[in-house]
This record gives structure tokens, sequence and C-alpha cells, in this order.
């Protein structure tokens, strides 16, 4: 028995099935560019042994989290620390026979591809996870994780990554980073300057945090032009720490273009704590234009996730922090909002701004469009819920006829869960091996013609997007 059919999620016709198997192996070895993501650069520093199936599986990742949880898990029962210091279960083999217990929940799901890639193709289990089994996949995967071709190092040689990018905050001294750097290691391993920390005023801690950015950058956080010039030198350290790319998570796309002198009195308003609702919204706004601006200065892509609403439980926000699996996709809208920020950057080929969102009606009304006519925009690929095999196909048949092939870039696998990088590259491939061949089958594309999409689609978009 095995886990994985060979023709998943190729076409059911078959002609066009025997086309998409083609396309896949055409590069189903090629190296994996991982753009944007949110693995532990401390993995790849220390190169220590990950220590149980639990740690490594379950615990980090928040899509089997939300899944459980939705069935009344609790949170603390699957590993989880509460903020408080309360109580929560700390024997791996009980974790994961509870996650076992559920396993039945992931069919049909994302997940289930992932978990079972990842069982078969790095564990060698064949049978499908079950309780009666779980001890038997407990034992395996821990006896596994002793062995020196399963620590961190040698498993990004084994996944055939050719660079990985982590996502860094604002305030991180990027140590793990500078551990790399120094250890010889040949593996590439980039970080990505995350500024919501400081950009946001509804961020928790957000004065203490302009106090310690200032103090990081040696300037002035009480003026906005110290302010300004303490992001200008934080992304320049993050350059040296091998940073292509920004990224900024924003409850919605709105942007603004303000004189000097209103954007100083705003800031003002802003690190006083005099600011209202409207204010922070506007410094936001302000905050992707200005941005935008340093992007065209130093050459980071930018990349701006719209369309969630973060940490919805509240509960679970206050006993265990961001990242639980409560980030809940919302209405997002572009064209209007960006209108400001465009105005000043859109129109130059020298900038690149990536857009992703969690809301899939806006592919085909305002993405694409916009993607299709402005050089520094490119649209970013189908995000989180919808980082699936369905979520991926409906993103190509509703971008592709607007906006092409050579205005997205590629696939980004934007996970927290390691040995789930290979499954969701192979997921990726495969889907666009099927939306190839069928567009091959119909005659509308040649075979020569996929087979350099193929490329394109699975390496050299993102390759050359990302600057890397």
């Amino acid at each position: 028995m095995s886990l994985l059919h060979p023709d998943r999620l190729f076409p059911a016709n078959p002609a066009s099935r025997d086309i998409a198997r083609d396309l896949f192996q055409s590069v189903q070895n090629v190296p994996i560019i991982s753009p944007h993501g949110h693995t532990d650069p401390r993995w790849y520093a220390e190169d220590a042994a990950f220590t149980n199936a639990s740690d490594l599986l379950l615990v980090p990742d928040h899509y089997v989290l939300r899944m459980l949880v939705s069935q009344g898990v609790k949170l603390e029962d699957l590993g989880v620390a509460p903020l408080d210091g309360g109580a929560y279960a700390r024997d791996p083999r009980k974790i994961w026979q509870l996650f076992a217990a559920h396993y039945h929940l992931f069919a049909g799901t994302p997940t289930r591809l992932w978990m079972d890639h990842t069982f078969q193709s790095l564990f060698g289990m064949q049978d499908r996870l079950t309780p009666a089994n779980a001890d038997l996949y407990f034992d395996t995967i821990n006896e596994s994780l002793t062995q020196p071709e399963f620590r961190p190092r040698a498993l990004f040689q084994r996944f055939n990554i050719e660079v990985i990018s982590t996502t860094e905050s604002a305030l991180d001294d990027l140590r793990w980073h500078q551990m790399i750097k120094d250890s010889g290691w040949n593996g590439r391993v980039v970080t990505t300057y995350r500024p919501d920390s400081v950009t946001d005023p509804d961020f928790e801690g957000f004065a203490a945090n302009l106090d310690t950015f200032g103090d990081l950058t040696g300037c002035d956080t009480g003026t906005w032009q110290g302010y300004l010039d303490a992001h200008r030198a934080r992304r320049a350290f993050f350059k040296t720490h091998g940073a292509t790319a920004s990224d900024h998570g924003h409850p919605s796309a709105q942007t603004a273009n303000l004189d000097a002198a209103s954007a100083a009195a705003l800031y003002g308003r802003i690190r006083t704590g005099r600011a209202d609702a409207a204010d922070r919204a506007l410094f936001r706004a302000q905050m992707l234009t200005e941005m935008a601006k340093m992007s065209r200065d130093d050459g980071l892509v930018m990349q701006l996730h719209v369309g969630s609403s973060r940490n919805h439980a509240a509960g679970i926000f206050q006993r265990f922090g961001r990242d639980k699996g409560f980030d809940i996709p919302a209405r997002a809208s572009f064209t209007a909002e960006l209108q400001p920020l465009l105005d000043v950057v859109g129109l130059d080929p020298s900038v690149t701004i990536i857009l992703f969102t969690l809301d899939e009606s806006n592919y085909t009304r305002e993405l694409a469009p916009l993607a299709g006519a402005y050089p520094a925009l490119r649209l970013g690929p189908a995000w989180w819920f919808h980082d699936s095999a369905e979520g991926m196909r409906r993103y190509r048949q509703m971008v592709t006829e607007t906006a092409g092939f050579y205005n997205t870039v590629g696939f980004n696998d934007d996970t927290r869960a390691f040995p789930s990088i290979p499954a969701r590259h192979d997921v990726a491939r495969r889907v666009d091996a099927a939306f190839l061949a069928d567009l091959v089958a119909d005659h509308r594309l040649d075979m020569n013609e996929a087979e350099g999409l193929m490329q394109d689609l699975t390496y050299g978009l993102a390759k050359k997007t990302y600057r890397l």
C-alpha cells in the first residue's frame, strides 16, 4: 500500500493526464526556491537534532492546530504553552496519539496531502496514520530524528532547497543568521524585513518598540525624520544578512501620500499616544507608501499581505499569542486603496511590489487587472487557506487571462513546518502541470511553450522576482 498515488492531482482526462505527467517530470527534481516563509533560522544555525514527532510536525503547524481546535481539542492538550505559564501537555507521545485519533478530520484537506507526503517520502510509512499505528509512527519518526541525515542542514540538502527566506521582526538582532554566515555552511538562508511591530500602532507594545527601534539604530525615533532614518538603517542591516525583500501584514491595502509636514504631524500624534483610530489607520497607510519609496531606493522587493483578520479569537490570542490558527480571511479591496502608492512608484519598473490576499473574489475584479497594467506590481500566489490544490487551480483560472503568467511570481510555501516544504512544492508543481496540460490539450499552448512555462512557474519566476 502507498499513501501517495503517482498521478495525484493530475487531470482525469487521459490525454491531459499524459501531458501533465510529462510536464511534472520535467521539473520534479528542479531545486526549491522558497522566497517567503517562517521557518526558524536557529534550526540551520545550530543544526541540532529535532526532538520528537510532535514538536516537529504538530505544534508549529497552525493548519493542524486549527482543525483540531475546531473539533473541541484544546491547544494546551496539543503541547502549546500558555503565555501565563499555565499547565499544558508535555508528553509528546500522548500528544501524537491525540493527533492520530483525529487524523481522519483532515480527509480532503491540503494538510492531509502534505502530511502523507512527509510520512511516506521522509519516514517511509506506507499505511495511513490511525490510532492503531500511532505508536509505530511515533517511534519510527523519533528513531529517524536521531540520525545525522535528519538534522536541519541535512534535510535542507535532501529537500533540494537552493535558497530559503525566513522572516524576522525589524527589532530582531539576526543572531542566528550571523551564526549561519560564520559557520561556513553552504546552505543559503536569507532573512526578510518585517516592520509591522514598528509601523502598526495597534501592535502590542508599539510605543516601547519605537524606543527599542531608536536604541538599535541610534536614530531619534521621537521625530518623523529620525523614525524614517531608523527604517533605512535596519533595512540596510537586514540586507547585510541576505535580505532581498520586506514583508508587510496589513489589515487593508489602504495607502496614503501625505506631504512632509502632514506626515510629521501625524507621526507626532502617533508617537505621543494622542492618535485616534482614524490616525492609526492613516499612519499604516502612509507607511506602506514610505516603504515603497524605500524599496525604490534600496531594491528590496515589497510584499503586502492583505485580507486577514488576524488573531480573531481574543481569548486564544491573550492566552497563547499569535499564529495559533485564528487568522481568518476577510474582505479586501485594492484599486482605490493602492492608488496613492501607485501614483508614486507604480510605473517604475525598478520597484517590485507583490500583492497577496485571502479574498479570492478580488483576483479577477481588481488584482489581476492591476498586476496586468502597473510595472511595479506582481501578483502573489494563493496564500494560506488557498495554498491548496483547489485554491491554486482557482487562482490560475482567475488571473491568467488578465495578468498572464509573467505578472505572477511562482509559488511560496509560507510555512513554519519545515518538513512540509517539499510536499507543498510538489502540490504546486502538480497543479501547474495539470493546468498547463489542459491548455496544451485544447491547443491554446504548444508543448514547448508549456515546458518553458513549467520551468518558470517552478523556479525562474520566484528567483527573478525576489532577486535571488
